[in-house]
């Protein structure tokens, strides 16, 4: 496989990863007191870089799903 193939490879998995750390920092933002503004500028921002790397997955032609076998 190659960089490219590897790259289809881990960019959904790293997409699907930032969805999940976005959502917890939301989560616990309620419960952030003063830090609550930082937690939600930190899950807009790594929305903003998801959004990056499924621009990035579009160009390189989209997911490639990995053979296990």
């Amino acid at each position: 496989m190659n960089e490219r193939d590897k790259l289809r490879v881990l960019l959904p998995h790293w997409i699907e990863h930032n969805r999940d750390h976005a959502g917890e920092f939301r989560s616990w933002a309620e419960q952030a007191g003063q830090a609550r503004d930082e937690l939600l500028d930190a899950a807009r921002l790594l929305e903003e870089a998801t959004g990056k790397l499924e621009e990035a997955l579009h160009r390189l032609g989209g997911a490639l799903e990995h053979d296990h076998a």
